[in-house]
Formats: C-alpha cells, sequence, structure tokens
C-alpha cells in the first residue's frame, strides 16, 4: 500500500507536464517575469539620474557664461535642452515637467565678476520627486566656481577667496521641503488605481466562463459593446470611491498640498480608470482561467511600476528603458496628478498627458471590442 510505485510516478510527472505544455501563458510566466526582472533591474533602474533635461535664461553670452554652463554639462546632470529662453518660457518649461532645472545667469553676471562684487547664479529644481535633483545639486556649487576660477585663471592661493564670490541660489519648486510622501502618496493613486482596477476587471469575464454562465449572456439580445458596458460601468464607480478615499487620506493623514483645479485632476482620473478596465476586460478575453488573467495582470503591472516613475526616477534610465515605459498608462497619470496636485497645473500644461491617456483609452477600447467578437465566434 505504501509502496512507491515508479511507472505511477513516472505517468503522473509526464500528465504534469503535458498540462504545463497545454497552459501555455503560466509556462512563459515563469521564463518571463525572471528574464523581465533580470533586465528591468539589472539595466532600467538608476538611483543617480543623469542627464536631466535643463533650460538656460540668460541674455548674455560672455565667456564666464558658457564656462559654467559647459561645466554642468560635463558633471553628466545636466543637458541643456532648452537655451536662451526667457523667464516666462522657463518657468513653463519646467511647469509642464519637461525640463528638471531652469539655470538663470544675471544679464550683469561678466561685469559682476570683472568688478570683483559677488556674482549671483539661481538655480531653479522641480523639487516634486526629491530623489531626482539630489546629485545635481551636491555638485552644482563646487563645479561652478572651479569654472568661474578656471575662467578667471586665479592663482592657487586665491583658490578660496574666489569661490567664496560666487554666490549659488538654490529653489526647490513645488517640495522646497523635500518631503518624500508628496511625490509618493499621489503616486500612490495611479499605483492602487491599476493594481485593482485591471485585476478585477480581467477577471470578471474569465469568471463568467468559468462558471458557465457565459452562455446566458451570449443568449441575450445584446451587443458586444453592451456588454462590455455593463462589465466596465460598475468598476468605474469602484474606482471613483478608491479614489475619493486616497485623496482624503492624502491631505487628512500627509497633508499633500493641492494647488491645482480639482475638475483638471477628475478628467484625468476619470480617461485613466476608463483605460485601465478596459485594458482588464481586453486581458479579461485572453484568459481561460481567473489563474491566467491574474498572471497576465501580474505581467503588466510590473514592469509598469519599475519604468513609469514611481518607485525610480524616470530620467535616470536609459533612452530604450523611457521610451518602454512611455507605453504605459501609469507613466503619464504620474505625470498629470504630480502636476496638478503639487504644481498647480492647469489643463493646457497637461494636455500631453490627458491626449496620452485617450489615446490609451481609443486603443483598449477598439481592442476590447475585436477580441470579444472574435470570443463569441
Amino acid at each position: 500500500m505504501w509502496r512507491l510505485s515508479f511507472r505511477r510516478i513516472a505517468a503522473l510527472f509526464t500528465k504534469e507536464v503535458i498540462q504545463m505544455r497545454r497552459d501555455r501563458i503560466t509556462f512563459a510566466m515563469t521564463l518571463g517575469v525572471p528574464l523581465m526582472q533580470l533586465m528591468l533591474f539589472g539595466f532600467a533602474i538608476n538611483t543617480d539620474p543623469k542627464a536631466l533635461a535643463a533650460a538656460l535664461v540668460t541674455s548674455s553670452q560672455d565667456n564666464y557664461s558658457r564656462a559654467i554652463v559647459t561645466a554642468l554639462e560635463v558633471t553628466g546632470y545636466y543637458r541643456f535642452t532648452h537655451v536662451a529662453v526667457t523667464a516666462e518660457e522657463g518657468e513653463n518649461l519646467i511647469e509642464r515637467g519637461l525640463v528638471s532645472f531652469v539655470v538663470t545667469i544675471p544679464s550683469d553676471f561678466k561685469r559682476r565678476v570683472e568688478r570683483g562684487d559677488q556674482p549671483q547664479l539661481l538655480i531653479e529644481v522641480d523639487a516634486t520627486d526629491p530623489a531626482v535633483a539630489s546629485g545635481a545639486i551636491s555638485t552644482l556649487g563646487t563645479v561652478a566656481a572651479d569654472a568661474l576660477l578656471h575662467e578667471q585663471g586665479a592663482e592657487a592661493q586665491a583658490a578660496d577667496a574666489a569661490r567664496g564670490r560666487l554666490q549659488i541660489l538654490v529653489h526647490r519648486r513645488y517640495n522646497p521641503e523635500g518631503i518624500t510622501q508628496y511625490n509618493i502618496v499621489p503616486g500612490l493613486l495611479g499605483v492602487i488605481l491599476q493594481m485593482t482596477m485591471v485585476m478585477m476587471t480581467s477577471m470578471a469575464l474569465t469568471r463568467e466562463t468559468e462558471r458557465g454562465t457565459m452562455e446566458n449572456l451570449l443568449a441575450m439580445p445584446a451587443t458586444s459593446l453592451e456588454i462590455m458596458l455593463a462589465k466596465v460601468v460598475p468598476y468605474l464607480v469602484v474606482g471613483a470611491v478608491q479614489v475619493l478615499v486616497v485623496l482624503v487620506a492624502a491631505k487628512l493623514l500627509f497633508s499633500v498640498p493641492f494647488v491645482g483645479a480639482l475638475s483638471v485632476l477628475a478628467l484625468g482620473i476619470f480617461l485613466f480608470v476608463l483605460a485601465l478596465v478596459l485594458l482588464g476586460y481586453t486581458i479579461s478575453t485572453l484568459a481561460h482561467t481567473q489563474m491566467q488573467a491574474m498572471q497576465l495582470t501580474f505581467f503588466f503591472f510590473l514592469p509598469s511600476l519599475l519604468l513609469s516613475g514611481f518607485m525610480f526616477p524616470f530620467g535616470g534610465m536609459p533612452k530604450w528603458a523611457q521610451y518602454l515605459g512611455e507605453t504605459f498608462p501609469l507613466t503619464h497619470f504620474l505625470r498629470m496628478i504630480r502636476a496638478v496636485m503639487l504644481k498647480g497645473a492647469d489643463l493646457a500644461a497637461v494636455n500631453n498627458q490627458m491626449a496620452a491617456l485617450l489615446i490609451f483609452v481609443l486603443i483598449y477600447a477598439a481592442l476590447a471590442l475585436s477580441r470579444f467578437r472574435r470570443t463569441l465566434d
């Protein structure tokens, strides 16, 4: 009775292998997830971002200004994508999140240097993510002062005095205290919505298939669009409740500022949640079981979490990872909600993110309807 039969074990082993081969989604997950984690953590994650976009506000092109700009670029932290812009243009660029720094060199900078006065250099930093600019700011004073000293041709023994004549003013915009919760808590809203909306919706249709109630739906005089709307709308309501809870907790528990318009934020959240539930519905047409739906959701959730800029600075990732991150709705939602809540951005300032979320909605809706029709056939 208790003797082992290697023939029975071999038969059961063969049965399990055949079952694994038939469940291609699970088999792909066992290979794909470790490989994806290795690639993302090994190549894409960088906690010390460099080559961050910067704007230069200056009306002079003297040798001292050029020396300081060149020195900042040599550090690797600054990449001047907008040069010789006005103060208003620089303000618009940093508000829209197109640059992380705005470097302002006064028009009388050369005259003050040559007269021996104390010249000033203003650096405005987008501090919505405190970790992004920490390395760039820490090296700023020494690099700029050394560049000015070298351009002046001062003697080595006068180095300390010359360095003291350069005054660098750093303005941390939108989060001057560098409070991490101001960056994390708004982002958590997107992460929570993505995790719950996609998973709950993806399991909706597969649950019907597993329980054998799909035939009842197919027998009803309803189109595929009507069935999709009936499945999607309840989860929009659930998402609205989650949004309300998170926003209230963000204000009462973490004192996260809210300086933008509620209507702009509500529009962005609606597009984001709608895109997520449509994505979940699309996944439900691909999966045959609730377990497969959960696995596909996790396969989407993991790279989205790592490449969206929630856990690690987006600007610190290599270009290929940034291009991949742009394909996730969470990336654009994080930019939108942080801009509205922390910067007070209006609809014009976040129109690119809104347009991206709308495109995701249209793509996922088309895929969901197309896949559902083929499922019916």
